[in-house]
């Protein structure tokens, strides 16, 4: 804090003196209003252009909406692209929004206010586990008489904690016995493994999948991950992780494949994907073929399923082999290559509502 000037004795001063004290209190003042009057103007282009990202954000969100109602039609494959840059945009703004209320208690208790007068807080999901902490007062008697205390009640609050994900090492020790007699030695048979003389653990091959599919998570960045836990799995082992749980999951997709085809009904779909090609470091365009199994809105009570397909091009015979065992009604769009799966009877098309 600056410290106050005391106030020379009046009495003691001439009147030149008298007069140049006025003065300088006097331009003392006029300073300290025009620091007032530029404080208040940056406060004025700080509110505009808090409102001014209030409204982008309010406009973003606007949009989003109405792409994700246009998503399902042609083009769907450029919709989501679009709704995905400006899901990072409106990512930005709020982010950056929240990082200036921060910095001002005064921006942070209006902000409080006002997402408190948009929407109440959800509860915390009922399932996930509850850890209790009792913070008890510290004073153990009575800070006013030193009496005894007693519980009278409760204030609860909750909050939602991470707890990184961490790795483990099971021992598997299999003790040999032996017969006091004869010498005879038994010893159990080892488990087995979801992959022969393998490392991994089917809770952490199910993890690196999951990464990869789901979360996007190419396998050399999850490497890097790893690495910071101090764990090296190479991109290579991992890779061969992949390839030996495909293996084991093929059982389980062709089930898959076969619910999905004795539907009576089945929608269809393609989109390009890009596909590293051998040798010359450049991508082609592969195909990944989708089909639907879903009559809830219906009233059926089957479970819903998708069936994928990946093929290295889009050649008609590809749908062909693909719904050989169909028989039933087909939804998919006016690609040419289903053409020959509807001759014959034995799969009726029916168009969708943006290629009928």
């Amino acid at each position: 804090m600056t410290q106050r000037m005391a106030l020379p004795d009046l009495n003691t001063l001439n009147h030149e003196a008298l007069k140049a004290l006025v003065v300088a209190q006097h331009e003392q003042i006029l300073s300290k209003d025009e620091q007032l009057l530029a404080k208040e103007e940056q406060l004025l282009r700080k509110d505009e252009q808090l409102a001014s990202r209030d409204e982008e954000i309010e406009r973003l969100k606007l949009l989003i909406a109405k792409l994700r109602r246009m998503q399902f039609g042609r083009k769907s494959e450029k919709l989501d692209w679009q709704i995905e840059q400006l899901e990072l945009k409106l990512d930005e703004l709020e982010a950056s929004r929240a990082q200036q209320a921060a910095a001002s208690p005064v921006s942070l208790a209006a902000s409080e206010v006002n997402r408190a007068a948009k929407r109440a807080r959800r509860p915390l999901p009922a399932h996930l586990p509850r850890e209790t902490r009792k913070i008890l007062p510290k004073q153990e008697a009575c800070p006013d008489c030193s009496g005894a205390l007693k519980l009278l009640g409760e204030d609860v609050s909750e909050i939602l904690e991470y707890v990184p994900e961490h790795f483990k090492v099971i021992r598997q020790v299999r003790s040999k016995l032996a017969c006091v007699r004869c010498d005879k030695i038994v010893q159990a048979e080892a488990p087995s493994r979801p992959i022969e003389r393998g490392v991994a653990g089917p809770g952490l091959l199910a993890h690196v999948l999951v990464s990869k599919y789901c979360d996007h998570l190419p396998l050399y960045r999850q490497s890097e991950i790893y690495a910071r836990e101090g764990v090296e799995l190479d991109r290579s082992t991992m890779a061969e992780w992949v390839g030996g749980c495909s293996r084991l999951l093929e059982p389980l997709v062709e089930a898959l494949r076969r619910h999905v085809m004795s539907a009576a009904k089945v929608h269809a779909d393609d989109t390009p994907v890009p596909v590293l090609a051998p040798g010359n470091g450049k991508t082609k365009t592969g195909r990944l073929w989708t089909y639907v199994r879903d009559d809830r809105p219906w009233g059926d009570k089957t479970p819903p399923a998708v069936w994928f397909a990946y093929t290295p091009d889009r050649k008609g015979e590809h749908p062909i082999a693909h719904l050989r065992e169909f028989t039933g009604k087909l939804q998919a769009d006016g690609y040419a290559g289903y053409d020959a799966v509807y001759e014959g009877g034995r799969v009726e098309e029916v168009a969708c509502m943006a290629h009928s």
